[in-house]
C-alpha cells in the first residue's frame, strides 16, 4: 500500500509541473549564469579577464586588526559585508557538485569559470586564516554598511574586521571554513598538487582549532548573531570531519565523523539543508563513504518526507521557509540527486529535482532567475546593479527607482514566493527579491547534476 501511494503522489508532483509554461530549461545556460553572479559578487582586485562590464576593483583596504591582507572574497548579498559563514557553505555545496558533476562542467564549457569561482573564496579563507588559531570571519560592519547606497567601488566607510580566536571561539565558523578548504582542496588535487596541499593545512588547522575550542562565532562577531547566527556546532563539527575525510582518506576523520554524529544527536529527521543546519547533507555523505543502512535509511526518510510531506505552495514548491523559499527548495533537489546516485527511487528523486528547478524556471510562467527565461526579476534588492552606467553618480535614488535595475545582474537566484505562489519583482522587497551567495549555491550544483543526468 505504501508503494502504491508513493507512485500516486510521484505521478501527481511530476504531473503538477507539466504546466502550459513548462518548456525545458536550458539547464547548460542555467549554469553558465549562475557563474556569472558569483563573478559579480566579487570584491578586491578583478583579474584581467573580468566578465562584468559594471564591476571593477572594490575594497582594496580591507585589512585585519594587525594590518593582514583581507582582500579579496564575495559581497554576501545585494550589500558588501563580506560573511565567512555564509560564503563557506556556499564554498563547500559548490565545490560537491563539481566533484560529483565535473561532466556536467565540462559539457557546459563551465569547468574552468566554476574553479575560478571556488579559488576565488578559498584563496580568500587561506588569507583569512592568519595564524593556527586565528581566523577572520566578517569584514565590514553591517549597521554602517546598510547606511550606503551605491557601487561597491565608491565605497567611503569604515569596514571594521572581526575575528574567532583562542579567548573568543567559534567552532562552527572554524568548522564551516575547514570544510571549504578541504572539498575545494578535493576538486584541485589532480590539478594543482600544491594548491590541494596548502589548503589541506589550513583546513586541517582550522579543523583542530573547531575541536579544541568549541563555542559559537556569533558570540566572538555580534554582528553575525543579527544575520547569520549559528544555531549549533555539532553539524559544523561533523560536517568538516567527513570532508576531511573524503579529501585525505584519513580513518580518523571519518570516526570523528561517526563519533559527532551520534554525541552531537544529528541522526534525526531535519527539515531542511541549509547553513544552518547540514545535517542532512552530513546523512548523504555518511551514507555515500560507509554504505551503512542507517545512514541510507535516514537519507531516504528525508527525502521522501520532503517529497510526499513537506508543504507546498499551490503550484508545487516544496515550501521551508518564507526566507530563502526557493533556495531551501533547491537545497532539497540537490540532495535528493544525491540520494538518486545511491540508488535511492532513483527515477522518483531526479523527477522530483526537475520539477523543483521547472519551477524555479519555468513552469510558473516566469523565471525567478535574473536574466533567464521568460518574465525574470528586473529589480533584484542588489544596490551595484541598481546604478546607473558610469560616471552617473548612485544612491538612495537608484534604490527608490520604480524602474528596472540598469544593470542585469544574469544568474542571481531571488528569494522567491510566499507560501501561496505570491511574488513581487519590488526591489526593496527583500522577502521577494533577496540575492544571496548561499541562495545560488545548492541551486547551482542541482542544475550541474539534471545536466550530468541528462548526459547519462
Amino acid at each position: 500500500m505504501v508503494q502504491i501511494f508513493t507512485a500516486i503522489f510521484a505521478v501527481f508532483f511530476f504531473e503538477a509541473a507539466c504546466h502550459p509554461f513548462n518548456v525545458q530549461p536550458n539547464y547548460k545556460d542555467v549554469l553558465r549564469l549562475s557563474l556569472l553572479f558569483y563573478e559579480a559578487q566579487r570584491s578586491g582586485r578583478l583579474p584581467v579577464d573580468n566578465r562584468i562590464p559594471w564591476r571593477g576593483d572594490s575594497a582594496l583596504d580591507d585589512k585585519g586588526t594587525n594590518g593582514e591582507d583581507l582582500t579579496g572574497g564575495y559581497y554576501d548579498a545585494g550589500d558588501f559585508v563580506k560573511f565567512s559563514f555564509p560564503m563557506a557553505f556556499t564554498t563547500t555545496t559548490l565545490a560537491w557538485g563539481v566533484l560529483d558533476y565535473e561532466n556536467a562542467y565540462k559539457s557546459a564549457d563551465q569547468y574552468h569559470h566554476v574553479l575560478t569561482a571556488l579559488k576565488w573564496a578559498t584563496d580568500y579563507f587561506l588569507k583569512s586564516h592568519v595564524s593556527p588559531y586565528e581566523l577572520y570571519g566578517q569584514v565590514g560592519d553591517f549597521s554602517i554598511d546598510h547606511k550606503y547606497w551605491g557601487r561597491p567601488e565608491e565605497l567611503n566607510m569604515t569596514r571594521p574586521a572581526y575575528k574567532i580566536d583562542t579567548k573568543h571561539p567559534g567552532a562552527d565558523l572554524a568548522g564551516e571554513v575547514s570544510a571549504a578548504l578541504s572539498s575545494t582542496a578535493l576538486v584541485f588535487k589532480n590539478i594543482q598538487k600544491d594548491y590541494y596541499n596548502l589548503a589541506i593545512k589550513h583546513a586541517q588547522e582550522l579543523y583542530t582549532f573547531a575541536v579544541n575550542y568549541p563555542g559559537f562565532y556569533h558570540e566572538a562577531i555580534p554582528g553575525a548573531k543579527t544575520f547569520y547566527q549559528s544555531t549549533g556546532f555539532g553539524d559544523e563539527l561533523t560536517w568538516a570531519a567527513i570532508w576531511l575525510y573524503k579529501a585525505t582518506l584519513d580513518k580518523k576523520y571519518l570516526q570523528d565523523a561517526e563519533l559527532f554524529y551520534m554525541n552531537f544527536k544529528l541522526k534525526g529527521r531535519p527539515n531542511e539543508f541549509y547553513h544552518t543546519n547540514k545535517a542532512a547533507g552530513i546523512q548523504v555523505l555518511l551514507a555515500e563513504v560507509t554504505g551503512k543502512p542507517e545512514y541510507i535509511n535516514a537519507v531516504e526518510t528525508f527525502c521522501n518526507y520532503s517529497i510526499y510531506q513537506q508543504k507546498r505552495t499551490p503550484n508545487g514548491l516544496v515550501y521551508i521557509d518564507k526566507v530563502g523559499t526557493l533556495s531551501h527548495a533547491a537545497n532539497v533537489a540537490f540532495l535528493c540527486l544525491q540520494a538518486a546516485a545511491l540508488n535511492i527511487s532513483t527515477s522518483t528523486y531526479i523527477n522530483f529535482a526537475r520539477e523543483q528547478l521547472a519551477y524555479i524556471l519555468t513552469t510558473t510562467g516566469r523565471s525567478f532567475v535574473v536574466g533567464y527565461g521568460e518574465n525574470y526579476p528586473k529589480k533584484p534588492h542588489h544596490s551595484a546593479s541598481s546604478c546607473p552606467a558610469k560616471p552617473s553618480p548612485c544612491g538612495w535614488e537608484a534604490y527608490k527607482s520604480k524602474d528596472p535595475n540598469p544593470q542585469i545582474l544574469y544568474g542571481a537566484l531571488v528569494s522567491g514566493p510566499d507560501q501561496n505562489d505570491y511574488y513581487e519583482d519590488v526591489r526593496d522587497e527583500f522577502l521577494y527579491n533577496e540575492v544571496t551567495l548561499d541562495y545560488n549555491a545548492g541551486f547551482q550544483s542541482a542544475v550541474a547534476g539534471l545536466i550530468h543526468y541528462e548526459n547519462e
